[in-house]
């Protein structure tokens, strides 16, 4: 990590990894993935800054064991390896089901990697994503910096957040929360990808312990008031697709399914969880930060360029 001082109308700090210094501009990549280029010529200063201290609240964790588990929690319907990246497809379905997990080397050099990428994606039909993470220790600030540098677009960012996973079950009771192994009718009902497939499904049902938390319908035959999604994996839980009807929203319901969902996982010898939540869901953030939870790192879907001529 590196501080620079900038010379504007007034002093200017930017802190994040110096990806590249070219032709008298200077790359960095702040912890958001964010690109910032400083003319060479404005930096007044520039200063190594040590890596974070330990953290003070929820698990500690290094970035490659949440990608590894987050990988399992949400499994595709074909993988392939390449190298160290792992290029995953599920016939459309979700970008994280459809992207590169670039964890190390691809074995070949970037441009016959991305090339290779290019091909496999497109013999299937689908445009070439490649999920990256920037902002903690081991993640991938200078592919970020490299990908941007071949036109590739980052089209999403999410952070994923870690918390304590028993402070989550004692947020609620629970009661009147139906726990299943299968997403019936009556969860997807209230899922908001609608027309859920069989590719889908698989996806949904991916994972090595995974439990669908259901809050019936006020009334018989009517959607779901709630839903939620748990994967329990050695120590870790993972919490998604936690969803409720928009006229009961901000009556608890979020919080007990997920507390449902948690004592399952205590159960079942978790101790830990995490989430995914997108940068903009500010209502979701401020109930999880509420739960404990605090961001670990932000990931990213990189898009391959498009063709000349208006091809993908």
């Amino acid at each position: 990590m590196i501080e620079a001082g900038v010379a504007e109308e007034k002093f200017t700090d930017t802190v994040g990894v110096l990806t590249s210094w070219d032709d008298g501009v200077l790359l960095i990549t702040r912890k958001s993935g964010e690109s910032v280029r400083i003319p060479e010529s404005a930096l007044v200063a520039g200063k190594v800054v040590p890596a974070a201290p330990a953290r003070r609240r929820g698990p500690a964790v290094s970035y490659e064991e949440l990608a590894h588990v987050a990988s399992r929690a949400w499994r595709p319907v074909e993988s392939e390896r390449l190298g160290d990246w792992e290029l995953r497809a599920a016939a459309g379905f979700t970008r994280r089901a459809n992207s590169v997990l670039p964890l190390g080397d691809p074995g070949v050099p970037l441009d016959e990697a991305l090339d290779v990428v290019r091909r496999w994606y497109g013999d299937r039909g689908l445009p070439a994503y490649i999920q990256t993470a920037t902002g903690a220790e081991g993640t991938q600030e200078l592919l970020c910096a490299e990908l941007e540098r071949r036109g590739w677009v980052r089209e999403v960012t999410a952070g994923l957040w870690v918390g304590a996973l028993a402070p989550v079950a004692d947020r609620a009771e629970g009661a009147g929360v139906v726990l299943s192994r299968e997403a019936d009718e009556a969860w997807l009902a209230r899922y908001q990808r609608k027309g859920v497939s069989e590719v889908a499904l698989k996806v949904l049902g991916s994972g090595p312990s995974v439990w669908f938390a259901t809050v019936p319908g006020l009334s018989e035959g009517t959607a779901p008031q709630a839903i939620g999604r748990c994967v329990v994996d050695g120590r870790w839980a993972s919490f998604a697709a936690v969803e409720v009807d928009p006229a009961l929203r901000r009556r608890g319901l979020a919080t007990t399914v997920m507390a449902a969902l948690a004592r399952r996982a205590l159960d079942e010898g978790a101790s830990a969880a995490w989430l995914q939540v997108e940068e903009d869901n500010a209502g979701a953030r401020a109930l999880y930060a509420g739960m404990g939870f605090a961001a670990h790192h932000a990931y990213h879907h990189y898009r391959e360029p498009a063709a000349p001529g208006g091809g993908r």
